[in-house]
């Protein structure tokens, strides 16, 4: 075709990209110097020149774009995007009818078919995720095939790229009615105030549906519940709602205490009745310690990578210690919520950390249950990072 880069794969990594792997990856890359444009469309093949897969150049993290297709002759078109979306939009039918729940993933990047793309659902909001400038060249034709086959009320847009890497900040409204903010959604009949136009984050993580849901039904009753690295609060109005006998949380962000109070209230929680701390969790660790303060259950759902004044988190590193940090102060019986979004390891090795910290910590510890993406966020097998959510639940045991 017409305009396309061929990209010379090197034999080691043939057979992966023949399997249906997606990510463009440098080290595979024999002559890397062809691509020059974000948004060019690619043609892999091996040395021999076989064809291997059709896609797009789009820097991403440490990848170098996503393979689109492995047919020679499709064309990547507003009929490709259409049937993309299409597909997604049938698996998602049970979500559409669920009156509880009113907000969902729609699109779930190369579990779907389109790696660098993700699109999230908002009580009749779109929100489109673009994750490098090689997928935003294509914004009309995606943003087409969303408008060709749902109704709206309207669609946003997030560009969560530049040269740093970092989001671009600017209004986000793309097509339809601008929102009237916050907008509530629910969740498993528990409401959210959520902003489609405040930078990359809405206010709820939703690929915690579940475990948020659980700890509600199951753990949470009579208990006295500490939510660390808390954002807005989500998983405390969770317990709340489950009887908790109290709820702690948790964050260095001063946007958090004013955000989880909203969304006691629009849950009718009375927010004078729970503890809300801006502070550093580990310099919370600390504070708790010195005052005797145990919990029932202690949730921890760190981001990746986290920086403060006086701590540098890394989940890769630091999840060990953040884990002792919090056995130290969960009673015994307990329950620890331990959860990463960090794609870098899997659950094995995760499991891993949670048996080194008990050791270290001379404690012992029952895995009681296990999570991972919920079925909207859709992933597929020849790309195990894409299954990035690891969730245990740990009782800590004498």
């Amino acid at each position: 075709m017409k305009n396309e880069v061929q990209l010379q794969i090197k034999d080691k990594f043939a057979t992966k990209y023949k399997s249906g792997f997606p990510n463009i990856i440098k080290e595979s890359i024999i002559n890397i110097e062809t691509l020059t444009k974000e948004g060019s469309i690619v043609r892999l093949v091996d040395e021999k020149n076989n064809f291997l897969g059709r896609g797009y150049y789009g820097r991403q993290n440490k990848g170098y774009g996503w393979v689109l297709t492995q047919k020679e002759i499709q064309p990547i078109d507003q009929q490709f995007f259409d049937n993309k979306m299409s597909t997604a939009l049938d698996q998602r039918g049970s979500f559409y009818q669920d009156k509880d729940t009113t907000a969902f993933r729609l699109f779930n990047g190369e579990g779907d078919g389109i790696g660098g793309l993700t699109i999230d659902y908002y009580a009749g909001y779109y929100v489109i995720n673009w994750y490098s400038q090689g997928i935003y060249q294509f914004k009309d034709l995606i943003i087409e095939a969303l408008k060709n086959l749902v109704e709206f009320k309207g669609i946003y847009q997030k560009k969560r790229f530049d040269t740093g890497g970092k989001y671009i900040e600017e209004d986000d409204f793309v097509a339809g009615e601008r929102g009237e903010f916050p907008i509530i959604i629910k969740e498993n009949g528990v409401n959210f105030a959520v902003y489609l136009n405040e930078g990359p984050m809405t206010g709820i993580f939703l690929d915690q549906r579940q475990v948020r849901k659980t700890i509600r039904d199951r753990y949470a009753q009579g208990k006295t519940v500490l939510n660390t690295f808390s954002y807005t609060g989500a998983f405390s109005v969770f317990a709340a709602l489950g009887g908790a006998k109290k709820t702690t949380s948790v964050d260095l962000a001063n946007r958090s205490l004013p955000k989880t109070i909203e969304q006691f209230q629009v849950n009718s929680i009375d927010e004078k009745e729970q503890d809300i701390k801006v502070m550093d969790v580990f310099n919370y660790f600390k504070y708790a310690v010195r005052n005797k303060l145990t919990f029932d259950m202690v949730i921890l759902d760190p981001p990746s990578f986290a920086r403060s004044k006086k701590h540098t988190f890394s989940a890769a590193k630091d999840y060990v210690s953040l884990l002792k940090e919090a056995i130290a102060i969960t009673d015994d019986q307990g329950l620890i919520v331990a959860s990463t979004n960090f794609s870098g390891f899997d659950m094995d090795k995760f499991k891993g950390f949670i048996d080194k910290a008990f050791k270290e910590s001379k404690g012992k510890y029952k895995i009681v249950e296990t999570f991972s993406l919920p079925d909207d966020f859709k992933t597929i097998k020849q790309y195990k990072q894409g299954d990035y959510l690891k969730v245990v639940f740990i009782r800590k045991v004498k």
